[in-house]
């Protein structure tokens, strides 16, 4: 249990800088640095394409990597260094410099972080295909993982910004950025006798991606995947957004208080940590009794209705009324954040088995990429959106919003994901799932 846990304690440094690209980067350069948002959101695009890129290539090399301390170690131990000097680059952009120069150094400084991402989240999802073969136990496992990410999401999506509106967001990073390289760090410490795969892998990267996308059940579940975090990460960056202007407190609600000392993006993840929370054990449960799929099935369409829901209460006054719905956002994108990482080990399984190569690392680069084009694609989806519809930018923190985009604003974060995970459920029942029986018989 030590081992699991201490796997997923690895998470809560990786998330932190998921959810600064997924929640505040379009924020940050709109809001902070007065760039436009069409050109916030493709400038965040073209990074995130450019991670994509390096993906297949750690996934490579960490399969054929030797050491004392495994495949993996090595590469997560440096990675959590440079990814989280890169994120702390990123927010000490000079806010007075040209809009050239501007977009210069996020560029670099993103780039760098994302480099650094891929170097550590990679490699992680590797080790679930290496430290255990139970599929019951990689349910705990990623249970585990998923309570540490929900820190993490807490200390990207909460703390971070509740330290930059007091201190600004260069010193929010470097108190944020220890945390970060910690629970790596001393996610590799307490691994360090969990079993592993220590011979590195001698096919060819042609050969061993090759072999990858053979396994179509594997990719049928990773495009899956990707439609569901485009769901999601169109929802995470809209947010900052929604809680300046869509969630305007009426100062008479039991929340009120904490809205105002902590800004209201605060108390909704707060509120978000909550509900993440109290479902990991559930959703483990959940998985075990009636299987992962289902288990997913009936999380993302709890999810669904959320997020009608929400359209409906949207834009409100009562900041604890929102509050509760994202206790229960918490619960629902808890199925999200876990299960599918406890489904797409097992049939790494089946490719070990058929072909006697252990190649973690590439499918954890190929599951990986859809996840990444997901979190590529929002931020200027939801540019494009707010764009179309009159968004203005500002360096001000604040300005006023014509009704059409904050209408636009307001689908962006419910019907439009709501509609996608509609799609992702149908992926999953009506094409993975057949796929799966056969694979995994």
């Amino acid at each position: 249990m030590g081992q699991k846990a201490g796997w997923g304690l690895a998470d809560a440094g990786i998330v932190v800088f998921v959810i600064v690209k997924q929640l505040l980067i379009v924020s940050y350069l709109t809001t902070y640095l007065g760039i436009p948002v069409a050109i916030a959101g493709f400038v965040t695009t073209i990074v995130l394409i450019f991670d994509m890129i390096t993906d297949p290539l750690i996934g490579y090399f960490s399969d054929r990597t030797q050491s004392r301390f495994g495949r993996r170690a090595p590469w997560m131990f440096v990675g959590a260094v440079v990814m989280a000097l890169g994120m702390l680059g990123l927010f000490m952009a000079p806010v007075e410099a040209a809009m050239g120069a501007k977009l210069t150094w996020v560029i670099a400084a993103f780039g760098m972080a994302t480099i650094g991402f891929t170097m550590c989240a990679i490699p992680y999802g590797a080790q679930a295909g290496e430290i255990t073969q139970n599929p019951r136990e990689r349910s705990t496992m990623t249970g585990w993982r998923m309570a540490f990410a929900t820190v993490g999401i807490l200390v990207g999506g909460a703390v971070l910004p509740g330290l930059a509106g007091a201190f600004g967001f260069p010193l929010a990073a470097l108190y944020v950025t220890p945390l970060m390289i910690g629970a790596i760090w001393l996610s590799l410490w307490s691994t360090r006798n969990a079993p592993r795969i220590e011979t590195p892998a001698k096919t060819g990267f042609v050969a061993a991606y090759s072999l990858v996308f053979s396994n179509r059940t594997f990719v049928v579940l990773a495009l899956g995947y990707g439609v569901m975090t485009l769901a999601v990460a169109l929802i995470t960056a809209g947010l900052p957004f929604a809680a300046a202007y869509l969630v305007v407190d009426d100062g008479q609600n039991a929340l009120s208080g904490a809205a105002e000392a902590l800004t209201v993006l605060s108390v909704l993840f707060g509120a978000f940590f909550v509900g993440a929370i109290l479902s990991q054990v559930f959703w483990v449960l959940i998985s075990h009794r009636l299987g992962k799929l289902w288990a997913l099935v009936i999380g993302l369409s709890g999810y669904v209705a959320l997020l009608y829901g929400l359209s409906g209460i949207l834009p409100s006054t009562n900041v604890t009324l929102v509050a509760g719905v994202f206790v229960i956002a918490g619960i629902t994108n808890g199925a999200y954040q876990q299960i599918p990482w406890a489904m797409y080990p097992d049939l790494m399984d089946v490719t070990r088995e058929e072909s006697g190569i252990a190649i973690e690392g590439a499918f954890s680069a190929v599951w990986l990429f859809g996840q990444k084009l997901a979190n590529a694609i929002s931020p200027a989806l939801l540019g494009l959106i707010l764009a179309r519809a009159g968004w203005q930018e500002t360096t001000e923190g604040f300005v006023a919003q014509s009704d059409a985009a904050l209408e636009a604003l307001q689908l962006a974060i419910t019907l439009i994901p709501a509609g996608i995970l509609v799609v992702a459920v149908f992926v999953l029942l009506m094409i993975y799932r057949p796929m799966a029986v056969r694979a995994l018989a």
